[in-house]
């Protein structure tokens, strides 16, 4: 893919315009390091695919090994989910899921997947939290650059979820803060929900995709009934309520 990956443009060298022939190493430290709406339009573009396994495929697939590294980008920043190496059928109806000992993504990897080994649908809800984390704050999954505090990225976040006031403190440095405040409270929603610690808490994909459609531009409305809550709790309290559904190509 001529745009590379996700991680590229969020932890490497600066992003080139979408519509040049400039190669990626021709790129000095003058460009410009993705925008807000660009991310935004990579975390839709990702979360449509994942819908698009979860709930247009029969039977749905899981994807089992989403991380940036994964989510590729074209010539216009649109993103497609690639390495289906550990994709899983799922089974039909609510108990829909895999057993497997394969997945070693850590730092994406769902609470249950470390206990069970059991791959669900919402073990990639999860892991979609943790990219759209990632493209909020610019920092890596693990950085053991940081401090000790600071090393696990949903650790380090989980905290600040209890209040929205601290959202600012989660926006990447390089953006600014050329967003919308509402914007941002809404995106640390959707990421605080995908990261529920208990699976069943977490959001389907489908309504992921709607609540980001609004923040990327692809819908020209807010929603009448928005999937987040910026008044939310921590993941770990497991009080917060959703639906949500996603989709990927």
């Amino acid at each position: 893919m001529p745009g590379g990956t996700m991680e590229d443009h969020l932890l490497g060298t600066k992003i080139f315009h979408p519509n040049t022939k400039a190669n990626k190493k021709d790129i000095g430290p003058n460009e410009e390091p993705l925008d807000w709406f660009m991310r935004m339009k990579i975390a839709y573009g990702a979360a449509k695919g994942l819908e698009h396994l979860h709930g247009s495929c029969n039977p749905p697939i899981i994807h089992g090994y989403l991380k940036s590294t994964n989510i590729l980008l074209d010539k216009e920043f649109k993103p497609k989910l690639s390495d289906f190496g550990l994709a899983k059928l799922g089974s039909a109806g609510n108990k829909m899921h895999v057993s497997s000992r394969v997945m070693r993504t850590y730092g994406y990897c769902a609470p249950e997947y470390t206990t069970t080994g059991q791959l669900t649908p919402k073990s990639d809800v999860y892991s979609f939290g943790v990219i759209l984390l990632e493209l909020i704050t610019g920092r890596r999954v693990i950085d053991t650059t940081k401090p000790s505090e600071e090393q696990n990225l949903v650790a380090w976040a989980s905290p600040k979820f209890r209040d929205p006031k601290l959202f600012p403190q989660m926006a990447d440095p390089l953006l600014r803060g050329k967003f919308l405040e509402k914007d941002l409270n809404q995106a640390v929603a959707i990421a605080a929900m995908c990261l529920q610690e208990e699976a069943s808490m977490r959001p389907l994909m489908s309504d992921i995709e709607t609540a980001l459609s609004f923040l990327s531009g692809a819908s020209d409305e807010r929603p009448c009934s928005s999937l987040v809550d910026p008044e939310l709790h921590s993941p770990k309290d497991g009080q917060t309520e959703h639906n949500d559904d996603s989709d990927s190509r």
